[in-house]
């Protein structure tokens, strides 16, 4: 073959290399990890400021107080991974133990129509309904989710409002009070349900086909479709269990406060995006983990137990959950490469 030929030939391309792809993976794994150091830190930094921060008592109050909000963010991380979100968790969180408190107190605050022992599944059902409302308008009518589950966290929030006459619910059946309240193997039962539906999560989104297409459909919901996945069906009960976690959330706020507040929720979704957003969850879908959301929550509950021990007054803890939400969006900017929608 002469030297023309040669030269004349084009260039054969160089084989693609999977390093970034396998590096890729491979960051995933260790963001996972990314908050234990800072888990670590924080429980010396509070053994200092304060010697109650490690013991017993104070550990098992901040878990307990924190499995509540955490199933928000399980919820939330849920809708986040399927390129999804919902506003409208907060006032779930609080309709949804309301409506059964209405239905089954006596005494004026409530109706009184069901016996007691309907708390629980009527909590659950309400949970359940808001959840197919919201995906109804979302995913069969293709509104706009942000606004949907704004306008529904209004609605919900006014409805506890008038149900409730502003006031809170007292004298709560016994059924209604029983999981926020028992001790399991001397453990807050609140804490052994919390601990279970993170396992469930952290199963069913890493191992399951269920999970493989939850995280299709939030990176790419037109290959998704492609690939033979119902994206309808995925998103529709991405916002379900969403909304059934926030009610299970509320039923044991409620059954440790033995009330329900006219203003359960109000302003907890922010501390849930802050947990799911340092926790590695994206905003864009498709990417974070039930395990990183779960560290997320449990580092911002150890910060504010941290500066309450130390006397810092609670309304910094607001200021401090949004300026961790915008140092978290800057570092994964930074991280990624990408713009952030």
């Amino acid at each position: 073959m002469s030297e023309t030929t040669e030269l004349a030939r084009p260039p054969v391309a160089p084989p693609r290399s999977t390093r970034p792809a396998g590096g890729t993976i491979a960051l995933a794994k260790l963001r996972d990890l990314a908050l234990i150091p800072a888990i670590v830190a924080i429980c010396v930094i509070g053994q200092l400021v304060n010697p109650v921060f490690l013991h017993y008592d104070n550990l098992i109050n901040v878990l307990q107080t924190m499995s509540e909000i955490a199933l928000l963010v399980l919820g939330q991380t849920i809708v986040l991974v399927a390129g999804k979100m919902d506003l409208s968790l907060e006032s779930t969180f609080g309709l949804a133990p309301g409506i059964a408190a209405y239905l089954t107190v006596t005494g004026g605050q409530g109706l009184g129509l069901l016996p007691g022992g309907w708390a629980v599944p009527v909590t659950l059902a309400v949970g359940v309904a808001i959840g197919a409302i919201n995906a109804v308008l979302i995913v069969r009518f293709g509104l706009n989710g942000f606004i949907v589950t704004l306008g529904m966290l209004i609605v919900l929030r006014g409805l506890l409002t008038g149900i409730s006459g502003g006031q809170t619910f007292f004298h709560l059946p016994e059924s209604m009070m029983y999981l926020g309240s028992t001790t399991w193997f001397g453990v807050p039962a609140s804490i052994w349900i919390c601990l279970a539906l993170f396992a469930t999560g952290i199963v069913v989104l890493g191992f399951t086909s269920a999970g493989r297409s939850l995280y299709a459909v939030g990176g790419n919901v037109d290959a998704a479709k492609a690939a033979g996945i119902r994206t309808d069906r995925v998103l529709i009960g991405a916002l379900v269990a969403a909304s059934l976690l926030a009610a299970v959330g509320g039923l044991l706020l409620s059954g440790r406060l033995a009330s329900v507040a006219a203003a359960q929720g109000n302003g907890a979704i922010f501390t849930v995006f802050a947990a799911a957003v340092i926790g590695g969850v994206s905003l864009s879908g498709g990417r974070g983990t039930v395990f990183g959301a779960f560290t997320g929550i449990l580092l911002l509950y150890l910060i504010q137990n941290v500066l309450t021990l130390a006397g810092v007054p609670a309304q910094w803890i607001g200021a401090l959950n949004g300026a961790i939400i915008l140092v978290a969006l800057v570092l994964s900017r930074i991280t990624s490469g990408r713009n952030q929608e």
